[in-house]
């Protein structure tokens, strides 16, 4: 039915790259960062491995794996680090959409992501920094169901001008009759990005964005800079995702959702996901959606992350990308908030087992499959915790 609406699901656009990730599975799980990480230390690890990175080849390529038409629209140059993205790129016939450049590098980033911490990025945005709209393929988009879009932090033609860029991308793909989508990465607090007035520019754009899928800490970064660094100040080493109340991100969310968003998803690691709704008719007015209203109108509710087999993780890259496809996924199979969460959180858990997503992330029925066993015990176990 799918194919009769549209050509793609989805166009994923933005920010791609290679990541490179040391093998720190050797090293022991733990729980605090500045443990792990002390001047002098040696730290052996079990090689490196390189995979591609970043919104569009993570959450296209899980997209893909979970039986979806998407087309990857993105940026790499005619360098090393460039080659192995096409590489990678033409093994999955998601190459179609890339373009090259010879003005910049590919962009990569260094993976530090010990068991049991959060991951730590290295970031070179490299040819990113020059994507722009000249780059963005209109013709496909016009041609997809949803637009899905990140990081801007990384993209400087984007967040230049008070964001200018990215709110006229957004309002144009609103006129497509295409639902938009967006996902966060972190601002650097010392880099360009980092200064700039987030805040303002979420006020402009936000009304052109239909889902927004940020992680806690990009929302709060974004949304409520003062907030961040309050709680960034007290954190001494600990996990962020931990000293935030439940409160605020409602808080924060109840302010996103006034501010235009109709669907609402904060992943929050290890404490599961947040989701807040406001009136999704304007996304059923959009060929090819029919979520009910009933279900999906006015929502407010947490769901817990599944247990982790600490023994099988192999790193945390990619992993809220692929909660994130899964639940863009969901929705397009006008699924319900509770299905959609249960996707997002098992795609999430899963790709923590993967080195590569390609090759190792289970498939759509698979994850049906775990969900079927899972869903008594998460449902029960969200019920315990927060209602």
């Amino acid at each position: 039915m799918r194919e009769e609406l549209k050509q793609y699901d989805a166009v994923i656009a933005g920010y791609i790259c290679v990541d490179l990730v040391p093998d720190l599975t050797g090293s022991g799980a733990s729980t605090n960062v500045s443990d792990f990480f002390k001047p002098g230390k040696l730290i052996e690890i079990g090689g490196l491995s390189y995979t591609l990175g970043g919104v569009v080849a993570n959450t296209g390529i899980a997209m893909k794996k979970f039986n979806r038409e998407v087309y990857l629209n993105g940026l790499i140059g005619e360098d090393f680090i460039g080659g192995i993205a096409r590489e990678s790129l033409n093994k999955n016939n998601l190459a179609g959409g890339i373009s090259t450049t010879t003005e910049a590098g590919t962009a990569f980033g260094l993976v530090i992501a010990p068991p049991g911490i959060d991951r730590i990025f290295l970031e070179s945005p490299g040819c990113s920094r020059i994507f722009g709209m000249e780059h963005i393929h209109f013709d496909k988009v016009a041609r997809s169901r949803i637009f899905h879009f990140g990081y801007p932090p990384l993209l400087r033609n984007f967040y230049l001008d008070n964001g200018e860029r990215l709110c006229k991308l957004f309002a144009s793909v609103q006129r497509m009759n295409v639902v938009t989508s967006l996902d966060f990465s972190l601002p650097d607090p010392e880099s360009e990005s980092g200064k700039v007035d987030w805040p303002a520019i979420m006020r402009r754009l936000l009304p052109f964005v239909d889902i927004f899928v940020p992680s806690v800490e990009e929302v709060l970064q974004i949304m409520a800079p003062d907030r961040y660094a309050e709680i960034k100040s007290v954190s001494d080493g600990m996990d962020m995702i931990d000293l935030v109340p439940p409160a605020v991100i409602r808080e924060i969310g109840k302010a996103i959702i006034g501010q235009g968003v109709k669907i609402l998803l904060i992943k929050a690691g290890h404490r599961g996901a947040y989701l807040m709704t406001g009136d999704i008719s304007s996304i059923n007015r959009k060929k090819g959606f029919a979520l009910s209203p009933e279900q999906w109108n006015d929502r407010n509710c947490w769901h817990p992350a599944c247990e982790v087999d600490l023994a099988r993780v192999k790193h945390a890259s990619g992993s809220g990308d692929a909660a994130a496809a899964a639940f863009l996924c969901a929705i397009l199979d006008n699924e319900s908030p509770e299905r959609a969460l249960q996707y997002a959180i098992i795609a999430g858990r899963n790709n923590l087992y993967c080195h590569d997503m390609y090759d190792d992330l289970g498939d759509w029925a698979e994850m049906t499959e775990e969900i079927k066993d899972a869903v008594n015990i998460i449902v029960k176990e969200q019920k315990q915790i927060y209602e």
